[in-house]
């Protein structure tokens, strides 16, 4: 099979994948089990792309099993602590207000696009597992590398802000615990440079470096669509000052030592 057989056969299980979960959202009335869907979903195509593939094995598994350890974790992190027993998140809710009549319709096709940014997140892995050179090329070994030192950092980020969440007295404060006394958004961070050395080790492969495109979206959704904007205008309605204090002191994205606030 080539590559683009393959992503047809991706493109129709991702429609039926969100299709299905859209159906489980609905009766749940909650539209955030899409976070958990979108996550699992690359590891599934990553899976396919290895099976379908005719590249190096080593490679393709390579390419598969990171993602699968990345969806895995991720998807059941949000399932557990945003979806089930949960109600939705306000993000979601703000977007039924706004969609009104419509909102069903339209988070239909939300979904059905979320399983296309699927497709186009599991680019590396399609290009690696087509890959038929029989040796790992350095910059795979240190695309590797970075993506261990993002993988490891996002999951130290989501339990530091589990931890602090489970507190009873935390309720209505920002967290500061550990890597969020650096900054605003430390998952955030390390989820680009997991996709960033993913992008890494998929370059040496032939077309690798249209990889490269997969954490520059993300980095465009991060900052100007449903990313750092989303969560900061729903923080700042929920803790107020709090957060704009937090805002003042400490850095949007990459880690750094926090400012001291203005003295009065």
């Amino acid at each position: 099979m080539n590559a683009w057989t393959a992503a047809a056969a991706g493109i129709i299980l991702m429609a039926a994948w969100m299709a299905f979960l859209y159906a489980i959202g609905r009766k749940m009335r909650n539209a955030g089990i899409v976070d958990f869907g979108w996550s699992l979903g690359i590891p599934i195509l990553a899976v396919l792309f290895a099976i379908l593939l005719p590249g190096w094995g080593p490679r393709r598994w390579l390419a598969a099993v990171p993602v699968s350890l990345w969806g895995l974790r991720l998807g059941l992190y949000l399932l557990l602590t945003r979806v089930l027993g949960h109600p939705e998140e306000g993000r979601y809710v703000q977007l039924r207000q706004e969609w009104g009549e419509k909102a069903e319709i339209k988070l239909f096709f939300f979904f059905q696009f979320q399983g296309l940014l699927d497709l186009f997140f599991a680019l590396p892995f399609l290009l690696m597992s087509a890959n038929p050179a029989a040796a790992f090329h350095p910059l795979e070994w240190a695309g590797a590398a970075m993506w261990l030192l993002g993988w490891i950092g996002e999951v130290a980020a989501d339990l530091q802000l589990h931890r602090f969440k489970a507190h009873p007295a935390n309720r209505g404060k920002t967290c500061r615990a550990g890597l969020w006394r650096y900054s605003r958004h430390p998952n955030y961070f390390f989820e680009v440079l997991l996709w960033g050395g993913l992008a890494l080790m998929a370059t040496p492969s032939p077309f690798g470096p249209l990889s490269w495109l997969v954490p520059a979206l993300l980095l465009f959704f991060l900052f100007r669509v449903t990313g750092i904007p989303a969560t900061e205008a729903q923080a700042l309605r929920t803790r107020g000052a709090d957060y704009a204090d937090y805002i003042r002191t400490t850095s949007p994205f990459i880690p750094w030592f926090p400012r001291r606030p203005a003295q009065g």
